[in-house]
């Protein structure tokens, strides 16, 4: 069986690197164009799959346009079987429809449940205790393909998005891996999603990824746990863009408006929520390093807070 596997990312480099390991035929691997990045956007940047492709002698491909007749006569060439597909882009049908067993996609949630660009994001930031992988067919609408496979993985409750991800890679590689041998065994078992369990996971953005103290402790910090380390949440501090890398919070009984800094001016940042308040730990100010709240203090005053002794 011929395969084409499409991906960009470092998630998407185990579920490469376990079906060329399993010995199946990989005739060409598509993946996002070198772009200039670094200091002064000097440097061209290869994408992680590409990388890998190229240790392995793999064919690449690296159309900027999915839809140009050259990139889909270079791919139809190729005489694919069947096409995986790990964290790329959105296909045209031409480009989907082309092989004869179809176009399988792994996508990070357990289908129907977080349809979207950010399901791992959002699964955290819900405050979910499991999300999974999900192999299904590609058809028209974005995420609603038959499922052919799902595997859940458990969300801890210290658990960061990243570290979500990084769990989640390996187990979608082994779900692509089995995907592929039911495929390969002809006539695979695929069930059509239930439309009254659809839950969406749309793109993260400047708004949705911003701060609101008058939620709940929890709620917050469990949007802090779900955009960490990327894109992060934010909040104004001083009146300047800071987003939180890492966190905790404390249900406690306070007279504060939401919203209020409360600093020892030394090591410890806090604000006051609905219900309690949420610590800093790791920040980042505009202009400024990343860095945890001690060392920020050390070099900043916070001139809009409630001024406490230290402990």
């Amino acid at each position: 069986m011929k395969i084409i596997f499409m991906g960009t990312p470092e998630f998407a480099v185990p579920s490469l690197d376990i079906l060329y390991n399993a010995g199946y035929d990989i005739v060409g691997v598509i993946t996002a164009p070198d772009r200039y990045g670094g200091r002064g956007r000097k440097t061209l940047i290869e994408s992680d799959v590409k990388k890998y492709a190229l240790k392995r002698g793999l064919t690449i491909l690296q159309p900027t346009n999915l839809k140009s007749p050259k990139f889909q006569s270079k791919l139809k060439n190729l005489e694919a079987d069947v096409q995986i597909v790990v964290a790329f882009r959105m296909l045209p049908e031409k480009v989907w429809n082309m092989p004869p067993m179809g176009t399988y996609n792994v996508h990070g949630s357990i289908l129907p449940k977080y349809r979207g660009a950010a399901p791992i994001n959002w699964a955290v930031i819900n405050g979910e205790t499991e999300t999974g992988v999900t192999s299904f067919k590609l058809k028209h609408e974005i995420d609603t393909g038959s499922i052919l496979l799902q595997k859940r993985i458990p969300i801890y409750p210290f658990d960061y998005v990243n570290d979500v991800h990084d769990r989640m890679k390996w187990v979608g590689a082994e779900v692509i891996l089995d995907t592929i041998e039911l495929i390969a065994g002809g006539n695979p078992d695929l069930k059509e999603q239930k439309a009254d369990e659809v839950s969406h996971a749309p793109k993260l953005n400047k708004e949705n990824t911003k701060i609101d103290f008058d939620q709940k402790s929890k709620q917050i910090y469990n949007l802090i746990r779900g955009l960490s380390p990327y894109p992060t949440s934010w909040f104004e501090l001083d009146g300047k863009l800071t987003k939180i890398y890492k966190a905790d919070y404390k249900i406690s009984q306070h007279k504060m408006e939401a919203g209020t800094v409360v600093t020892d001016q030394k090591s410890l940042i806090r604000i006051a929520t609905a219900d309690g308040y949420i610590e800093l730990y790791e920040i980042q100010m505009s202009g400024k390093k990343r860095m945890d709240v001690k060392g920020f203090l050390n070099g900043y005053t916070v001139k809009n807070a409630v001024l406490i002794e230290s402990n």
